[in-house]
């Protein structure tokens, strides 16, 4: 597998071709395949530039996390905890899309990452 396959592409909504096959899809059991995240670090964690990221939906936390911690070049050694609404931490095999349906707003899914525990 790539990294490219792998990693979340950041946020192209003002590319006119990607507005446009998503609004072909309105209607269909897949209305959005990707959900955009915003993620904010907590504490000393380093912070990433690019904040708003388009995830597929059915993309797990943990492969997410490993995207975080290979984009911020952390040692393997060092943990990375992801909490929803700075209370609880998912379980690793949770998918995004699931997660955005309970817990989204305002179209978007805010997630927090740290490198040592920091809610629940």
């Amino acid at each position: 597998m790539s990294d490219n396959a792998e990693s979340p592409t950041e946020n192209q909504k003002d590319d006119p071709s990607v507005h446009h096959t998503a609004t072909e899809h309105t209607g269909s059991s897949d209305e959005k395949k990707k959900i955009d995240v915003l993620l904010k670090a907590v504490g000393d964690t380093p912070i990433m530039k690019t904040k708003k990221w388009s995830v597929e939906s059915g993309r797990t936390v943990q492969s997410l996390a490993q995207f975080i911690s290979r984009f911020l070049k952390l040692d393997p050694s060092e943990q990375l905890f992801i909490y929803v609404n700075q209370s609880f931490a998912p379980s690793p095999d949770q998918e995004v899309g699931a997660l955005f349906e309970c817990f989204g707003s305002d179209g978007k899914l805010v997630l927090h990452y740290c490198k040592s525990q920091a809610w629940g």
